[in-house]
C-alpha cells in the first residue's frame, strides 16, 4: 500500500539501531578501524548479520556499555534528548528554574529515557504508567505517578495539582482537549509520534494565537548527541531498560512483541 514511498524497494531489511564490532572500513573513514566497538544509527538494514553504517552517525562504544545497551539507545534516546533539550528547552546540567514535566508512557522506549534525562535537569516529573510498571518508573526517577487506567490518570491531572510546563507525549490516542486544562499558561505538548490530528491541532493553535502549543517532534539524529548519551550510560547516569532479548533466528518473535505495543523498555535482537 505504501509503495513507492516506504520502502522504496523490496526486499527491505528493517531496524535502524545497532551496536557491534567494525569488520571493515571504507577508504574515506578516518576515525574507526576493524575491531572497534561502536554504536550506530542506520537508515535501515540493521536486522541482519552485517550492516553498513555511516561514519557521521557512528560513535565509539566503551567497554562499560554492552552491545545490548548500545543497541537499545539510539533512536529512542535521541528522541527523548531532542524533545527535552531542544523542543522543551530544558537544560540538562540542572541550571535554570524548575520545569514541571509530564511524560506519558514512561515505561516505553522513549519514555524511559525521557524520565532519566529529565532528572539531569531542574525538573519535577509526573509520569503515566500501568500498575505493573509502577516500580520501574519509580526507579527511573519520576516524582509522581498517574495510572492511565484510573479516572485521574486518564485526565492527566497532577497528583500535587501542578500545571505542566511541558509534556513529553510518548503515547497515542490522547486528544488535545485532555492536555489543555493541565498546561501552564505557556505550556507545550511535544508529540513524539505525531499523526494527522496533531497537525490539525498545530494549525488551529496558530490560527487562534494560542500560547499553549502542540509541537510535533521530527527527530534528527546527530553524532554528538548520540556520543553524549553513550557517555551517560558509561557514567551510570543513564540506564537502558531492556524488555527482552531474541536471537536473530527468532527475529519475528521480537517484531510481534513490538507490534503488540506493551513492551517495557527496548526489545533486543542478537546474533
Amino acid at each position: 500500500m505504501l509503495r513507492p514511498f516506504l520502502p522504496r524497494k523490496f526486499p527491505y531489511t528493517p531496524v535502524t539501531d545497532v551496536a557491534g564490532e567494525v569488520i571493515k572500513v571504507g577508504s574515506g573513514v578516518k576515525n574507526y578501524k576493524a575491531g572497534d566497538k561502536v554504536v550506530a544509527v542506520l537508515s535501515g538494514g540493521g536486522l541482519a548479520e552485517f550492516a553498513v553504517a555511516k561514519e557521521s552517525l557512528t560513535v565509539a562504544r566503551p567497554p562499560e556499555v554492552s552491545a545490548a545497551e548500545g543497541a537499545a539507545l539510539p533512536i529512542a534516546g535521541l528522541a527523548a534528548h531532542q524533545a527535552l533539550n531542544q523542543s522543551a528547552g530544558l537544560k540538562l546540567d540542572g541550571s535554570g528554574k524548575q520545569v514541571n514535566l509530564l511524560i506519558t508512557a514512561a515505561s516505553g522506549g522513549v519514555g524511559q529515557y525521557a524520565v532519566q534525562l529529565a532528572n539531569l535537569g531542574n525538573t519535577h516529573v509526573t509520569a503515566t504508567r500501568g500498575a505493573r510498571n509502577m516500580d520501574l518508573v519509580k526507579s527511573l526517577g519520576a516524582d509522581e505517578f498517574l495510572d492511565y487506567k484510573t479516572s485521574d490518570g486518564a485526565a492527566l491531572k497532577s497528583p500535587s495539582g501542578r500545571k505542566y510546563d511541558a509534556v513529553i507525549h510518548c503515547a497515542t490516542g490522547i486528544p488535545w482537549s485532555t492536555f489543555a486544562p493541565n498546561l501552564s499558561a505557556n505550556g507545550k505538548v511535544i508529540d513524539t509520534t505525531p499523526g494527522f490530528s496533531a497537525f490539525m491541532t498545530v494549525a488551529l493553535k496558530k490560527l487562534a494565537f494560542s500560547k499553549k502549543k502542540l509541537v510535533p517532534l521530527f527527530m534528527t539524529p546527530k553524532k554528538e548527541n548520540l556520543d553524549y548519551l553513550v557517555k551517560l550510560v558509561k557514567e551510570g547516569k543513564l540506564k537502558p531498560v531492556i524488555d527482552s532479548n531474541h536471537p536473530l533466528s527468532k527475529a519475528e518473535d521480537a517484531w510481534a512483541k513490538s507490534i503488540d505495543g506493551h513492551a517495557t523498555g527496548k526489545i533486543i535482537v542478537e546474533p
